[in-house]
């Protein structure tokens, strides 16, 4: 069901373009996504994006599920294009990044988009095309180390949602294409907008772009050791206790070398990086389900002052805690 329609002509201005360049067995959600926001923001406001569909050759495509999408535009036709340039991804990239003409028009049309996008597996695209060398990214968990492998040159950031190196963003895999599209929203027509598009469209104000795709315990390696084992269950279960490195290494009986190492060879992480994630992903929950003030989550959740949590909410989440409870608590509270 689309949004209200006010009734008034859509406006686009050449940079609130829209152009969604897809291939054979795209993903359906990682082209539905960002449509509907982009859409749905035009549609909420009267005014703002128009979003086409573009192909080599103009042709139609099927998604990797068998879904035929109709397409607008041939890539080869446009010229002159100053808006947003988003290639999603799907099962069918690899095949795609054998496709010499889509590459090429691709990477014709960059440099003269406002900006150039990219969901999930669309980032081998934009990295074949030479788009992201020198850069940031990211792409689904399941294939970033496939990416950092076949292009050393790109930054690979694997715990992101997505990931901005301006004027190139990429997203992790599937929904994440809803955050980062309503990221854009947001930079074009302000945070109340956004707001009442993700309302709209019954999620959540989009998650910061630094938010880890997993949490802690789902990004921790499997732990051989007994000892460590219950020692990671205790800091997730009481994170307000003393979890210096020479207090844990102690509740081990090792010296604080050893059990350093230790850590690090079995967790992946060093000790204070796995106990700073633990205690924001707990005061990370207490903001967005509780009144508690900032002194009082941070003081619960292990920090020593609201401060020193605001500093590990920028390290691990790319977002102070304020901002963190704003932006998730703003649709969450509002009934639908």
């Amino acid at each position: 069901m689309p949004p209200p329609d006010h009734g008034e002509p859509i406006k686009t201005p050449p940079e609130h373009q829209v152009l969604l360049a897809v291939y054979d067995g795209v993903q359906l959600l990682d082209t539905a996504g960002p449509l509907e926001v982009f859409s749905g923001a035009a549609h909420l406001m009267g005014h703002g994006y128009r979003v086409r569909l573009a192909s080599v050759g103009g042709c139609d495509v099927v998604t990797q599920w068998g879904v035929r999408l109709g397409v607008d535009l041939d890539l080869a036709r446009v010229s002159g294009f100053g808006g947003t340039l988003l290639v999603p991804g799907g099962l069918g990239f690899q095949d795609a990044l054998r496709d010499a003409g889509l590459l090429s028009e691709v990477g014709r049309l960059a440099p003269f988009a406002r900006r150039v996008a990219s969901v999930c597996t669309g980032a081998f695209i934009l990295a074949e095309a030479g788009l992201l060398d020198g850069r940031r990214a990211t792409t689904h968990w399941g294939y970033c180390s496939d990416l950092a492998e076949a292009y050393p040159s790109v930054a690979v950031e694997p715990d992101a949602i997505f990931v901005r190196d301006s004027p190139i963003i990429t997203s992790a895999g599937v929904t994440a294409g809803v955050d980062m599209a309503l990221s854009l929203v947001e930079e074009d027509y302000g945070v109340a907008m956004a707001r009442r598009l993700a309302k709209w469209l019954v999620v959540f104000m989009q998650r910061p772009g630094g938010q880890s795709q997993f949490s802690i315990w789902q990004r921790s390696r499997p732990v051989r050791n007994e000892a460590l084992r219950h020692l990671l269950s205790d800091i997730v279960a009481a994170p307000e206790s003393d979890f210096s490195i020479p207090a844990m290494a102690e509740q081990l009986s090792m010296s604080v070398r050893h059990f350093g190492r230790l850590f690090t060879r079995e967790v992946g992480i060093s000790p204070g990086q796995y106990v700073e994630r633990v205690r924001v992903e707990a005061a990370r929950t207490m903001l967005e389900t509780t009144e508690e003030g900032l002194d009082t989550v941070g003081r619960r959740c292990g920090f020593r002052s609201a401060e020193i949590m605001r500093r590990a909410f920028i390290r691990q989440l790319g977002i102070s805690p304020r901002a963190c409870r704003e932006r998730f608590r703003s649709t969450s509270v509002i009934k639908v």
